[in-house]
């Protein structure tokens, strides 16, 4: 049994919640994480748990030009400069076996029907994929006018992805041991 996080991030805070959510899923199970331009498009067999993350942009999924946005505010490499999450959901499959699956976002602090949610399309794009969702889409936040080289995360956010990682991998491996 092992656990796969597949994360896309412009200027880091993303990929920070997708390691802190992979030690989370880590103390019961091992686990992979990578930036979805190295994420296999077919999930492999023993994999039992699949967890997709990045940000919102435009209260929604990241997108080509959106991602062509985001590199112009800032001077340093975007984390992820290939695709992003959308394009790999479109790509994904499943095999034959059935996999658990979770999404997470980050997105700007404020009520969700202003900033918009990206997680709610990771969900869906999941489900088209032949995934079993198994847990409500998360969001973690981050502050509306930090610059994009800036530590934008809410305090705490951290600490909550790694709960969140343990909670998701309890839910579905409740008899796993911990790893040696």
């Amino acid at each position: 049994m092992s656990a796969l996080v597949i994360y896309e991030s412009m200027f880091g805070n993303t990929k920070r919640v997708a390691l802190a959510i992979a030690e989370g899923i880590a103390t019961r199970l091992p686990v992979t994480a990578l930036e979805v331009g190295d994420a296999p498009e077919e999930i492999p067999a023993g994999v039992d748990l699949l967890v997709v993350g990045g940000p919102t942009h435009v209260h929604g999924m990241s997108s080509p030009k959106s991602r062509a946005s985001a590199a112009d505010r800032t001077s340093a490499p975007l984390v992820s400069q290939r695709i992003g999450i959308r394009e790999w959901l479109n790509r994904a499959s499943v095999g034959t076996f059935e996999v658990p699956a979770a999404a997470f976002d980050t997105r700007v602090d404020g009520p969700q029907f202003l900033t918009g949610s990206a997680a709610k399309g990771y969900i869906t794009g999941l489900r088209f994929a032949g995934f079993r969702v198994t847990t409500p889409a998360r969001s973690f936040l981050v502050a509306a006018k930090a610059p994009p080289e800036a530590d934008a995360l809410q305090p705490g956010a951290l600490d909550d992805a790694r709960a969140w990682g343990e909670a998701l991998v309890a839910k579905i491996a409740p008899k796993v041991s911990t790893p040696a």
